[in-house]
């Protein structure tokens, strides 16, 4: 994909890429609308975390990068009861371009080849693009987390509550 601004591409993350997958967070997490995490960012232990994640056993870190800087990227982390979990934040200036798109399609990609039987993700329900985006992925709300949040300032965000089934054919509950 390619906006102007030069092509876009999609990959796993290595070591190298952790210093500026904390940046890319941490400029999104400034914005203050987006993400879980608030300012001031704790830099070591966000490091840290995307570190364990990148190339895991059960989780993984992808990137998009244009130009060789990462504009956006998707963690996804399985639980040992076989759901992925992702996170992702893209560039403000790369929004709405396809980033977040191509992201969804290789995490989801991802998280078969890492065993996941379902994707799950919570989104604040003010982000109307990212909903958005996730329903046109497959994406469904399962619920909502109500004032489930406290916010430093102390607001109560609520949080929507989405998923993806990628095992239709495994049994269900034998349980009526």
């Amino acid at each position: 994909m390619s906006d102007g601004g030069g092509a876009v591409t999609v990959r796993a993350a290595t070591a190298g890429d952790v210093d500026a997958c904390v940046e890319l967070f941490a400029r999104v997490v400034d914005e203050g609308r987006w993400l879980g995490a608030q300012p001031p960012l704790d830099w070591a232990e966000r490091r840290e975390r995307f570190a364990a994640l990148v190339g895991g056993e059960r989780s993984d870190v992808l990137v998009a990068t244009a130009g060789g800087a990462v504009v956006g990227m998707l963690s996804v982390a399985v639980a040992g009861y076989g759901v992925a979990d992702f996170g992702m934040c893209v560039d403000a200036r790369w929004r709405g371009r396809g980033v977040g798109s191509a992201l969804v399609e290789a995490g989801v990609a991802a998280a078969r080849r890492l065993g996941a039987h379902k994707v799950a993700l919570q989104v604040w329900p003010h982000n109307e693009a990212a909903l958005r985006l996730y329903r046109r992925h497959g994406f469904v709300e399962e619920g909502r987390l109500r004032r489930h949040y406290r916010r430093r300032d102390g607001e109560l965000w609520d949080a929507v509550v989405m998923g993806l089934v990628l095992d239709e054919a495994s049994p269900g509950p034998s349980h009526g």
